[in-house]
């Protein structure tokens, strides 16, 4: 599956152009599709169903409702709508278990636009694996943290990136939606401004390509071939690599036009609520 859209949103910090594409795929070796994608004005979503649980597929499947759900009720989103609605799909996912050996669950992460006290900004959250980069024109960063057991070795030192890619236990999360009857998700408030790009994005994406590979898809954009769109791109060169698992992608290409003169750039730290402060992005 793969969409390409055009959109366009009046802010009173201006005008913001969005141009978004999204694609997903079973990838070479799996037989189901457990990733789930979301393409809303202003809410983009991947959820990853996780392997070898019950039902993995109709978890991802269940937060992309709860979020559509969600946005379906109009009005700007805000921080505390969108930490709520993942409280919800998490206990939208736990009341699938049918027993105490089935269990269904689901990684998260996505990028809303969002209104917090008095400007608009990016949220970008995660629960699991599953990934925001953003990319601005020559460094690709990666906003969220993953919740894994190898990511944890990482922060404690006793193992490196490169490590961590080819660890045995680089397949176990964590944190999940639907593991227990509480979630824990992180959160990241990011400015709006001038031109900026996000990519949302499965585990299936990142096993397959380093940051380098992906940084350099995303630099060659503008010379892709035909109507390919920079999402098919990146999943075409994942399975291209291997495709081990299922892939999702969403991109996102902002551009704040007609914006106010003002002493500064970006958000304040007046403008973000003191309980989203706790995490910050990856340095």
């Amino acid at each position: 599956m793969a969409a390409g859209t055009e959109q366009e949103l009046p802010l009173p910090e201006g005008t913001l152009r969005l141009t978004v594409s999204a694609a997903t795929d079973l990838g070479m070796v799996r037989k189901v599709n457990e990733d789930s994608l979301l393409v809303e004005t202003g809410l983009y979503l991947v959820a990853d169903g996780m392997g070898g649980h019950s039902f993995g597929d109709r978890a991802s499947q269940s937060v992309v409702s709860t979020f559509a759900a969600a946005a379906a009720k109009g009005g700007p989103l805000t921080p505390e709508v969108v930490v709520q609605t993942i409280h919800s799909s998490n206990e939208t996912v736990v009341a699938m278990t049918d027993d105490d050996e089935a269990v269904s669950g689901t990684t998260l992460a996505g990028l809303a636009l969002v209104r917090s006290e008095t400007a608009h900004h990016w949220m970008a959250f995660n629960v699991g694996d599953s990934r925001v980069y953003s990319w601005d024109g020559r460094r690709l960063e990666q906003v969220t943290v993953d919740h894994s057991a190898v990511q944890e070795l990482v922060d404690r030192g006793q193992i490196t990136a490169i490590e961590a890619s080819e660890h045995p236990h680089r397949n176990v999360v964590t944190r999940a939606i639907g593991v227990g009857h509480i979630v824990d998700p992180d959160s990241w408030l990011l400015p709006i401004a001038g031109n900026q790009l996000f990519l949302v994005c499965s585990d299936g994406l990142t096993k397959e390509l380093d940051d380098d590979q992906v940084a350099t898809i995303l630099a060659d954009r503008f010379r892709l071939p035909g109507d390919l769109t920079i999402a098919e791109r990146l999943v075409e060169a994942a399975l291209a690599s291997g495709g081990a698992d299922n892939v999702t992608v969403v991109v996102v290409e902002a551009e704040l036009i007609g914006a106010p003169h003002s002493e500064g750039e970006g958000a304040s730290d007046r403008d973000i609520p003191h309980h989203l402060e706790e995490t910050g992005p990856r340095k």
